[in-house]
């Protein structure tokens, strides 16, 4: 199920890279409705990946840093 989602979450994750693509070769990047359409295409792709690396750091994929824990507070 996991591997389903993760290739879900690429998938999904290039398709609006594609519409960015469409936009620059339609030649209408340099409108306000072109940066816009990118823009938001931009967000849509970013959130598909950000959630493809969590299905792969849940997965065992690849490793994050983990957190420290943050240092005892010094005495005076």
């Amino acid at each position: 199920m996991r591997l389903m989602m993760l290739l879900l979450s690429v998938i999904f994750g290039i398709l609006p890279l594609l519409g960015i693509v469409w936009t620059v070769m339609n030649g209408s990047l340099t409108t306000v409705d072109g940066l816009f359409i990118s823009l938001i295409l931009l967000t849509l792709s970013g959130l598909f990946f950000l959630n493809a690396l969590f299905e792969c750091r849940d997965c065992g994929y690849i490793k994050l840093p983990a957190k420290g824990k943050a240092a005892p507070a010094a005495k005076k």
